[in-house]
């Protein structure tokens, strides 16, 4: 229970064949197996939860856009931005899926603060903020107990696509990133460090650390 699998499978992930991964390996996970975490980027794409409203799809043009089977409203996800999917058995780990939350931007908000940047969590819109502005959001669905999804985090790209979306459903809605606050590490630099704030927080005692 106490082991973690943290697979990297890199950048320019196209966003359908992972998400039918995730979901495939929710589905026929077993009781026995070990969590995980995947480390990736995306290619562009607009992604709208289950109770998202197309009214939040201000101008996507032509970036396509993906509904999703997660919570939550409409998020983009792009080159430059540190995806984390959380596939986790919480019913094993008697967790509770707002607890999770909380983890989830406690780890962020430890990242930030290593490097003097002030973040916070929001109860009422989950996700992390800098000076009111989204640098990281979350989104899960759980099944049987069994999580997937999980959280996006603005490292080093091009900010303009959220123009074209009301954020998470919040018309205007301003995004910030990891660079404009004087981060300069990438996304895979920034990933280890995140996947291991993660594991700590959630109580992990090992990790193996996989490269796709």
């Amino acid at each position: 229970m106490g082991a973690l699998k943290v697979r990297v499978l890199g950048t320019h992930q196209a966003y359908l064949p992972t998400l039918a991964a995730m979901q495939t390996f929710t589905q026929q996970r077993s009781d026995e197996a070990v969590d995980e975490l995947w480390v990736l980027e995306h290619e562009p794409v607009f992604t709208l939860g289950r109770n998202g409203q197309m009214e939040h799809l201000l101008d996507p043009q032509e970036i396509p856009v993906v509904k999703v089977d997660r919570g939550g409203q409409v998020t983009y996800h792009g080159r430059g931005q540190l995806i984390i999917y959380l596939l986790l058995d919480v019913r094993r780990r008697n967790l509770g899926v707002r607890e999770l939350v909380i983890k989830i931007e406690q780890a962020i908000i430890q990242l930030l603060a290593s490097r003097n940047i002030v973040a916070a969590g929001d109860r009422e819109a989950p996700g992390v903020y800098v000076e009111g502005k989204k640098i990281a959001a979350l989104g899960l669905r759980v099944s049987r107990g069994k999580t997937y999804h999980g959280l996006s985090l603005n490292v080093d790209m091009d900010l303009e696509p959220f123009k074209r979306i009301n954020p998470c459903g919040y018309a205007g809605l301003e995004v910030s990133q990891c660079r404009d606050l004087g981060i300069a590490e990438t996304t895979m630099e920034l990933a280890g460090e995140l996947a291991l704030l993660l594991a700590q927080g959630l109580g992990y005692r090992q990790i193996e650390w996989l490269a796709d």
